[in-house]
């Protein structure tokens, strides 16, 4: 049986901890903010652990 390949898209936007966690990117810092307040932009910077439910999804797609 051929070996599982990891989804390209899904290794670019997660990262597993050593403890076995999912973390991600926050949404909506990515562009568009000049107009978004100081406060808002600080709070969207670092990583958020993902929930248990979605983390086995993402851990499959990236072959973990």
């Amino acid at each position: 049986m051929p070996k599982m390949k990891t989804h390209t898209g899904a290794k670019r936007r997660f990262r597993v901890t050593g403890t076995g966690k999912v973390v991600r990117r926050q949404a909506g810092k990515a562009h568009l903010n000049e107009h978004k307040p100081t406060k808002q932009k600080r709070r969207l910077t670092g990583m958020v652990v993902m929930p248990k439910s979605d983390a086995s999804k993402i851990k499959k797609l990236l072959g973990k």
